[in-house]
């Protein structure tokens, strides 16, 4: 029986972890993929407090040896099942382990919605991005593509035409979606070129994106466009599915939760991108990740 398991080993989970070992707490970090989450495929992170610059990789590590040092147990698992058995809860992996705890913290993020393309998790850092505040510099003076058509893809190109060469933003519709505003704003941008009714095909480079192969979808005519970086910005997908029958869920499948971080589940708690909010940062994660594991202290401690 652990005090607290937290499922996801992202910013996160391992802030949580720091916060509730520091705290006394016995602790388990359950991760399905790599500790460190999605950061760890940034080549060079320049937004977190403290450091002028490091690798996505630098920062995971430091964090999974932070809270190793102090004392948490990890499993390299996928957790199926969350269920809630009043004072404790129960998780459960894909290889049919069960872990109990008097409180659990969902941490299990939110993946960028991909191409679906060949090769393209493996460019992922090496000219494919999802974050212009995150990525942004390092393609000043270059030519970028931005995918989508949305305010988040609008906003990303925005942000891009102040730093790049020359921004294309791909849309598959015939229009963008994103608002009035930021349409018109990107329409008068001489470095911003729109193409709308056009997709994506395919990824050129081996070791690093080097093209993109377009195609019309009126046409059906397909022309190959030298990039430097490629932008994808249409959605996210919250890793929410294993808790949707027990925790309160947005429409878009995000855990509700108050400021306390805490569900509507008393003793689960959320923190991270798979919560509903706003801002989804490194720093905002870290910061969700200290507040969800003060909750479950407190929780806890209730239970005594």
């Amino acid at each position: 029986m652990y005090d607290i398991i937290i499922i996801g080993g992202g910013p996160a989970g391992l802030v949580a972890a720091v916060y509730a070992r520091r705290a006394g707490k016995s602790v388990l970090v359950i991760e399905k993929a790599t500790f460190g989450g999605q950061i760890t495929y940034s080549p060079k992170v320049e937004n977190i407090p403290g450091f002028v610059s490091l690798t996505g990789n630098e920062f995971a590590e430091k964090l999974v040896e932070q809270a190793l040092e102090l004392g948490t147990e990890v499993e390299a698992a996928e957790v199926i099942a969350l269920r809630d058995n009043g004072e404790t809860k129960t998780v459960v992996t894909d290889s049919c382990e069960h872990f109990e705890a008097r409180a659990v913290i969902i941490a299990t993020g939110a993946r960028h919605r991909l191409l679906g393309l060949d090769n393209e998790e493996r460019l992922i850092g090496q000219g494919i991005s999802f974050c212009a505040v995150c990525d942004g510099a390092f393609y000043a003076d270059k030519v970028v593509g931005v995918v989508g058509g949305g305010n988040s893809a609008l906003q990303e190109a925005l942000l891009l035409s102040e730093l790049a060469r020359k921004v294309y933003v791909i849309q598959n519709l015939d229009d963008l979606t994103g608002e009035i505003a930021l349409r018109e704003q990107l329409y008068a941008k001489d470095n911003v070129e729109i193409l709308l009714g056009t997709v994506v095909d395919s990824l050129r480079g081996e070791n690093e994106l080097r093209a993109v192969t377009l195609k019309t979808l009126a046409s059906g005519a397909a022309r190959t466009l030298a990039l430097d970086g490629l932008f994808i910005a249409i959605g996210l997908v919250p890793q929410n599915e294993p808790f949707a029958k027990l925790v309160e869920l947005d429409d878009r499948g995000y855990v509700c939760a108050d400021e306390n971080c805490a569900t509507s589940v008393p003793g689960v708690f959320v923190a991270g991108d798979s919560r509903h909010k706003r801002i989804r940062q490194v720093t905002t994660a870290s910061a969700d990740g200290a507040v969800a594991a003060l909750a479950a202290c407190d929780y806890v401690d209730s239970l005594k």
